[in-house]
């Protein structure tokens, strides 16, 4: 339930902090007051869009805080990693420039956040549902949302996913022989030319390394044949002195520790020494090629490169390109096996789906029996005594991703006129109690405990109206509404009003909202009957109609 809601600077208003109650909550107001602001504000901090225009002129930010009962959400905190407490406040800054913050309880969120929380917050009903109505592609939303079938739904995804697999594969097997003719040739040649290339992981850096080598092959045999001469060659070569000091100290080794130590040291410098020697030795041997050699290694450099360019990937993606060449060259020569055994599982697939099919179709027309005698006792309380509302399941031409079902809503609001679509039957006044027949049915099971209705009362009046307020207030037995209307007998029926004013000071516009006490809901309801003419005689219509909305409440209660 939504409790508080604290607005600065969003258009009009400057500043507002409303209060709401349980039950059914009214707003009402002369015509560009500023009703819908408050609306607009709501769905703000729910996480609607929002522009720079909703920031009130000469103000560098709006800001919009929501205080909600917490239990709700709680599954959705903890989900967030959003500590839970008793409230739940919701928090969403705009700035100039359009920009915007959110927080939740503090902990700052992004706005696909603040949308999602709200969703299980609240049910915003506008000006522009009557029209969505109209829509016949969302009637079967409708029913589904009615019919609460997600068992039988989440079947038939499932059977619809995989025989829209099995066809995709089927349609990837089944080319024509001339195209199937051209691909196996290529992917022939272009398995002969990798395997014949036999390339081996991490060749090229290999065989470059080594061609960088043999490039530098004389400088290199110098210097190599240089140190050689100095470790090993020479007369008077380091392993030779090494070993000459080695030999001097190794006979007084005996009678000095440190001496004993200092020739163990020479020894292993000489065999390290020796080693190199022989080391370096081998690399000038390696160094032995001939012109035959270095070319055969650049004209496999330049396949390598030649192969890598002709199929866009590197050298660790060629053995790849290779194994998936043959497998496809396996899948088409096999094709004719693989196709039949494909269209053994189309069968069982399409099966599948035809079964849970049928069982979706069968919990739509289960629900849309019950749907269509709720919503027409809802409509009969609504002051439409002769109405037909039906709910029409006719097959579609072929499965699709909802089904087999085409779902249709149709209304006869006369007696004896048969049942026809909402777009062609039903006019403004009867659409906004459609909504609210619907609105009342979902009530019951919707876990959301606030709704909204933003002037569903067009194009109704008199005793209409007053079916309206009263289906409103028994509405509000077991929901949080919030409503704003321009009709005195919805007015009557709320637990708690507020009235919204515009005014002009100091060269500005200034929009405000006030909880009315009796008197000033008297007031406020004979301005709504009478206009700016507020007599004796519209006050004293006005309280007996608060009379008369309060008996109502309570013989409802009872």
């Amino acid at each position: 339930m939504l409790t508080d809601l604290h607005i600065e600077n969003i258009a009009v208003i400057e500043r507002a902090d409303v209060a709401f109650d349980a039950g059914l909550n009214v707003l009402t107001g002369e015509t560009g007051a500023g009703k819908s602001i408050v609306i607009d504000a709501i769905g703000a901090v729910l996480g609607g869009r929002v522009n720079r225009e909703l920031v009130r002129s000469g103000a560098d930010h709006a800001l919009v805080s929501a205080v909600f009962d917490g239990k709700t959400a709680t599954q959705w905190l903890a989900e967030n990693g959003i500590e839970a407490s008793d409230e739940l406040i919701l928090q969403r800054r705009i700035t100039a420039d359009g920009r915007s913050a959110c927080r939740v309880n503090g902990v700052p969120a992004t706005v696909q956040q603040l949308r999602a929380l709200g969703a299980l917050l609240l049910d915003m009903h506008g000006q522009n549902d009557g029209r969505q109505l109209l829509d016949e592609t969302r009637h079967q939303d409708y029913l589904d949302r009615f019919a609460a079938n997600h068992a039988e739904k989440a079947a038939y995804d499932a059977a619809y996913r995989q025989c829209r697999a099995v066809l995709k594969e089927i349609e990837r097997l089944s080319m024509d022989e001339m195209e199937k003719s051209r691909r196996i040739d290529h992917l022939t040649a272009q398995t002969e030319e990798l395997e014949q290339a036999k390339i081996q992981p991490g060749e090229e850096a290999e065989k470059t390394a080594l061609r960088d080598r043999m490039k530098n092959a004389e400088k290199l045999t110098d210097a190599l044949e240089a140190a050689h001469s100095a470790l090993y060659d020479a007369d008077e070569n380091a392993i030779q002195r090494v070993a000459d000091a080695e030999r001097a100290l190794r006979g007084l080794a005996a009678s000095d520790g440190e001496l004993a130590a200092l020739s163990e040291e020479l020894a292993q410098a000489r065999f390290q020494l020796e080693d190199a020697a022989e080391r370096i030795g081998d690399l000038r041997r390696s160094l032995d090629f001939s012109a035959e050699e270095y070319d055969a290694l650049e004209e496999r450099l330049a396949l390598l490169r030649r192969l890598q360019r002709k199929y866009g990937t590197d050298e660790a993606g060629l053995p790849a390109l290779l194994e998936q060449g043959r497998r496809e060259l396996a899948e088409l020569s096999s094709a004719g096996d693989l196709l039949e055994q494909l269209q053994r599982d189309l069968k069982k697939a399409e099966t599948a789906v035809r079964e849970a099919g049928a069982a979706l179709t069968a919990s739509r027309a289960a629900a849309g029996e019950t749907l269509s005698a709720r919503v027409q006792t809802e409509l009969r309380d609504l002051g439409m005594p002769s109405v037909r509302f039906v709910t029409e399941i006719t097959p579609k031409p072929r499965f699709d991703a909802s089904g087999g079902d085409e779902v249709r809503f149709l209304i006869s609001a006369n007696t004896g006129a048969p049942p026809g679509r909402l777009s062609h039957i039903a006019s403004g006044g009867e659409m906004s109690r459609v909504m609210l027949a619907l609105k009342s049915v979902f009530a019951e099971q919707d876990a959301v405990e606030t709704l909204i209705f933003d002037e569903i009362d067009t194009g109704v009046s008199g005793i209409t109206a007053q079916r309206v307020g009263e289906k409103m207030a028994a509405l509000a037995r077991c929901r949080q509404l919030i409503c704003i209307t321009h009709l005195p007998q919805i007015a009557a029926m709320a637990h708690t009003q507020f009235t919204i004013q515009k005014s002009e000071r100091g060269g500005g516009t200034y929009t405000t909202v006030t909880r009315l006490d009796r008197d000033g809901r008297v007031r406020e309801l004979a301005r709504l009957y009478g206009g700016d003419t507020v007599t004796e005689t519209t006050l004293r219509s006005a309280a007996e109609q608060l009379d008369a909305a309060e008996a109502f409440r309570n013989q409802e209660r009872r």
